[in-house]
């Protein structure tokens, strides 16, 4: 039933990664649904009130949790707390405290200092989240760049799809808006993800259902470096036909 309220959330509150497990293989699917309910529940939290108190005081949550996990005692009991305290261990937990911390920034709604400081964050956000996954499902620690290479691609290409929604609910979400640092940025994004492509092939097939959470990254990341006044527009995203054929084949091929 726990996991079934994780694939509940996923569906409603991320349905990217909700289609990206169903094109995972069955074994990864306990494993992707709490970590990707439990990424939602804490990328959420910093939104869900105008106050700042209640917004922290969620984020602590999780992290106690996480660090309930590294303890290794008694774990509290939650629809999503209960089946990802199944999937992670002391060191996976670990991977995962960044994620939490990087999401205090939201609560201020502070522009990044620079761009070192926002690449930073898509690390500790999409980056992290990626490499616990690819651990859960038995990638080796040689492998750790390329999860992180490749999560920090997709976190970009999800952050630049979100650009208006987040400059509407007050946050200056780019270092530089400008159209020619735009497509810088997802030149950099292009990059990290043609880095993290030399080492798919190395990676088991089963740890690859990590990567698939970012099938996106390729067309949105391409588009903004191409036409990068879509960002701002709200014009980045691609039709349901090739986003469905982009999923279509990184499920064949466990590639993005």
């Amino acid at each position: 039933m726990s996991l079934q309220a994780c694939a509940n959330l996923l569906e409603r509150g991320d349905p990217d990664r909700f289609r990206a497990v169903l094109a995972a293989p069955v074994a990864a699917r306990p494993v992707l649904l709490p970590l990707y309910a439990f990424n939602l529940e804490v990328a959420r939290a910093p939104w869900v009130s105008a106050e700042v108190m209640i917004g922290e005081m969620r984020l602590q949550w999780w992290r106690d949790l996480l660090d309930e996990i590294v303890a290794g005692g008694t774990v509290r009991k939650h629809e999503v707390a209960t089946p990802l305290s199944g999937v992670l261990d002391a060191d996976g937990a670990k991977v995962l405290i960044p994620l939490v911390e990087a999401r205090r920034l939201d609560l201020q709604r502070a522009p990044f200092a620079d761009c070192s400081g926002f690449d930073q964050y898509l690390q500790d956000t999409s980056g992290a989240l990626f490499w616990a996954a690819g651990r859960a499902l038995g990638a080796q620690a040689v492998a750790e760049p390329v999860f992180r290479d490749a999560g920090q691609a997709a976190g970009l290409a999800a952050w630049l799809l979100a650009v208006p929604e987040l400059e509407a609910r007050g946050r200056v979400p780019l270092v530089d808006g400008r159209a020619e640092a735009v497509q810088a940025l997802a030149r950099d994004g292009l990059d990290w993800l043609a880095r993290a492509r030399q080492g798919f092939g190395a990676v088991d097939r089963l740890a690859r259902s990590a990567l698939l959470s970012g099938w996106r990254a390729s067309a949105v990341l391409s588009r903004a470096a191409s036409e990068p006044g879509r960002v701002a527009d709200g014009r980045l995203a691609e039709s349901e036909a090739a986003r469905r054929l982009a999923l279509l084949r990184a499920s064949v091929t466990r590639r993005i």
